[in-house]
């Protein structure tokens, strides 16, 4: 495609692209005609033998993938980094304990090559090394437009999943939609597993205070009436009710609002991407958790805190809005901490006795939890090694690998009795812990997507800037972050060579 009849946003990835890869070391001489959104990444590394790229990185680490084997890559799953040794930079342990021994003894003929973020490799490493992953698991709500799309390693596979007997319609909706939505009109990934969010609390602080624990189904107004019960002071001792993390409230929020208004084209130039965060419905929901935020001595920090975050003491968060991966970390599970931290967790555990169950839902009755935090395979375009990595995805969503995700402590995107049932049998640390409301619900399913593109835009600018710093009131800075800090921010990323 010529210059003249590349799309705007072509135009821009085509220019990101090309300058992201100057900045790597200049190693790739290419021009603006060379390249296009799709194509694949010239090689700049040579061979060290016959059919074998290496990967050189900052760490100076041998990394290598040959021709034959089937190289999966991974990223934004901190579980997957741990157990990294800083020496050799290889972090393998929690992959092939769930993913990486299960899918060889699937297919002992495909020989399974993983890596995973800055373990020794980055994205831009094995951009400029030209040996793309045949699969690629990663978080499709942010990365797609932030990684993916930028490097051409996005395809419709519509086709390929339909042709391989994926059927989606057995998979968690949320998930689906959200990777459809940030897809341009097409179907980039398949969901595989969700970090949910759950509403952690602190039996210590509610029986010492002889407060009842929240339940499944509890709504925010329960909830609020709890927090503002459990913010007090004992002596020295102070005691925070409760923590949900703003950005995210808003971005994952569980009436599945999107903030893009749909106009004329899946990829409309920047200068056309319109913004509502102005409407009744994001007031309400922005409204809903303002009221927490301002709890006297509740000040908001990190949702950490639940265990040991910001505050002082451990254990003086009595409830917390966190993700399932945080739970098995809690409970002190080695698959979720690194081994250095093992003592030091233990310690805090002292301090929290857990609980955990649904997260709030928004009226009495409502089984609506928060737009699911997932996690997805990709093929790029450019995979040597498609039908074998296909074969993978396939595997992976079948019942029997969604069980085994499952009895590793995440939530499957498979929901059957088998699956379900076998939640957390692999995680010892979760037996004393009731997680029942793991399930429970249905994740926010994200509408009125379609002819929209997606940008990482600033949602921390509604409350974290405007009403927690500027102490404004929900309404304007709902207003002042859609008319203001949006519009600068997507000129300024434009103006950076980045459509994100």
């Amino acid at each position: 495609m010529s210059e003249g009849n590349m799309s705007r946003r072509g135009l821009l990835r085509n220019g990101a692209l090309i300058g992201g890869l100057a900045a790597f070391g200049g190693a790739l001489q290419t021009s603006p005609a060379a390249a296009s959104s799709t194509s694949a990444i010239p090689r700049a590394a040579a061979q060290s033998t016959a059919g074998v790229v290496d990967i050189p990185n900052k760490y100076n680490v041998p990394f290598s993938v040959a021709d034959d084997e089937l190289f999966v890559f991974a990223a934004n799953f901190k579980p997957f980094e741990l157990g990294g040794n800083d020496d050799g930079r290889e972090a393998h342990r929690y992959f092939d304990a769930v993913f990486g021994d299960a899918i060889r003894a699937k297919f002992p003929n495909i020989k399974v090559k993983y890596a995973t973020w800055d373990y020794p490799i980055r994205y831009e490493d094995i951009a400029k090394a030209g040996r793309v992953p045949d699969l690629i698991l990663e978080d499709p709500r942010l990365r797609i437009d932030r990684d993916l799309e930028p490097l051409g390693w996005t395809q419709d596979i519509t086709s390929l999943i339909q042709g391989a007997g994926i059927d989606l319609s057995t998979l968690n909706v949320g998930s689906v939609e959200q990777i459809k939505s940030r897809s341009d009109g097409g179907l980039y990934g398949v969901p595989l597993w969700i970090d949910e969010s759950l509403l952690f609390y602190n039996k210590k602080i509610f029986d010492k205070f002889g407060v009842r624990y929240p339940g499944v189904g509890s709504t925010y107004d329960d909830v609020y009436k709890l927090a503002q019960k459990l913010t007090r002071q004992v002596g020295i001792d102070h005691y925070k009710g409760y923590m949900q993390h703003p950005d995210n409230y808003l971005a994952m929020n569980q009436l599945g609002l999107y903030p893009f208004v749909p106009g004329s084209s899946e990829q409309p130039a920047p200068e056309d991407v319109k913004v509502n965060l102005t409407s009744a419905e994001w007031k309400s929901v922005a409204n809903n958790l303002h009221r927490f935020l301002m709890i006297p001595r509740n000040n908001f920090t990190t949702v950490d805190d639940f265990f040991k975050g910001d505050m002082s003491f451990p254990g003086h968060l009595a409830m917390a809005v966190n993700n399932l991966s945080k739970l098995n970390a809690y409970a002190l599970s080695s698959y979720y901490i690194e081994e250095d931290d093992a003592a030091q967790f233990a310690e805090w555990a002292k301090s929290v006795q857990i609980g955990v169950t649904s997260m709030p839902v928004l009226s009495r009755g409502s089984k609506t939890i928060y737009q699911p935090d997932t996690r997805a395979a990709f093929i790029p375009p450019q995979s040597q090694h498609k039908d074998q990595a296909l074969d993978v995805v396939k595997y992976l969503v079948s019942e029997e690998m969604q069980t085994r995700i499952s009895s590793y402590g995440m939530k499957a995107v498979l929901k059957t009795d088998a699956v379900v049932n076998a939640f957390g049998t692999a995680i010892p640390e979760l037996a004393a812990i009731d997680t029942s409301a793991v399930y429970w619900g249905e994740n926010a399913v994200i509408k009125n997507y379609q002819n929209t593109e997606y940008w990482d835009i600033p949602l921390y600018k509604v409350f974290r800037q405007h009403v927690l710093k500027d102490g404004m009131d929900v309404d304007s800075s709902l207003l002042v972050t859609e008319t203001q800090d949006i519009p600068d921010y997507i000129k300024a990323q434009v103006a950076r060579g980045l459509t994100w």
